[in-house]
């Protein structure tokens, strides 16, 4: 199945600094595009242990003994290592987000530009759907996760415009959703709809509870001198990530010992978000709105 062109590829390889008998952790392998340069850089003694908890993902594995495929979410990292006989390892790799294979499969829910049932489940065994989201919370929550994970500016009268309308038709596919949102649209209409499914995504997987976990199990399971490589697409994630390379937690402030010292687990790499330059945005536009960071664990 075609899932997209791994974006910033060399960049993050490079930001890992691969040793050849090193053990990584690409958390998210998707297409396995990361995952197979990874391995194009490992001798025979080097391992991948590659995470993803869409069962799609799991029809693009490849068999290599150095590679081991963990069909769970990366917010268990550090079970899974420990079930591998790992604590900690050489490098981790996240590429957050949705990848065009989600985004373009209609029945997933994922894009506006198909008519299908309000899904969004990157873990199809989950129990909540963005239908459960919009039929079944109030006024109130659906404020939080617009205004929250989609930055709409209108999240309130969006919110009271859903609740009125489910009393009528409840929520079912895409086009009931915009059928609402659309008119109540603000500035461009795409920017618009993209903010708010992008909301509903979020809180239907958790996105930034298990981010947040992750980078503190990340920040754990690197070796001293171990890389992380995180590349987001919004600037909810890249705060989080930003913060955690700053100051080992969630809140950008350093936790500091009895005689006031900060302790700081990483350091940052890149001093600034990276972007995809020229020639990459030529031929893949996805890596329009990456942003990666790289740290090393101190």
């Amino acid at each position: 199945m075609s899932y997209h062109v791994p974006v910033m590829l060399k960049g993050s390889l490079d930001g890992l600094e691969i040793k050849p008998d090193g053990v990584y952790v690409d958390v998210t392998f998707g297409g396995g595009g990361h995952s197979r340069a990874i391995l194009e850089r490992l001798n025979e003694n080097g391992k991948l242990l590659a995470f993803d908890q869409d069962a799609d993902a799991a029809q693009n594995v490849w068999n290599d003994p150095r590679l081991t495929f963990i069909p769970q979410n990366f917010e268990h990292l550090k079970r899974y290592l420990k079930l591998n006989h790992l604590t900690q390892v050489d490098g981790i790799l996240a590429d957050l987000g949705v990848s065009s294979y989600q985004f373009d499969t209609a029945e997933r829910g994922f894009s506006t530009r198909f008519n299908a049932a309000l899904d969004m489940r990157m873990d199809q065994d989950s129990k909540l759907t963005a239908a459960d989201v919009l039929n079944n919370y109030d006024a109130v929550e659906l404020q939080r996760v617009f205004g929250e994970y989609g930055e709409v500016r209108n999240a309130r009268t969006l919110a009271h415009a859903i609740v009125g309308a489910r009393t009528v038709v409840p929520m079912n596919t895409t086009a009931d959703l915009l059928a609402i949102a659309d008119p109540l649209s603000m500035g461009n209409v795409n920017r618009y709809m993209a903010q708010v499914f992008q909301a509903l995504r979020i809180e239907v997987n958790k996105e930034m509870e298990v981010l947040e976990a992750f980078l503190q199990d990340a920040t754990d399971s690197l070796k001293p001198g171990g890389r992380l490589v995180v590349i987001s697409y919004h600037s909810l994630e890249d705060r989080l990530v930003k913060n955690y390379i700053r100051a080992g937690n969630a809140s950008g402030e350093p936790d500091r010992d009895v005689f006031g010292k900060a302790e700081i687990p990483l350091k940052a790499i890149t001093k600034k978000p990276v972007e995809a330059d020229a020639e990459e945005l030529k031929i893949n536009p996805r890596s329009r709105s990456a942003r990666m960071r790289v740290a090393v664990k101190v």
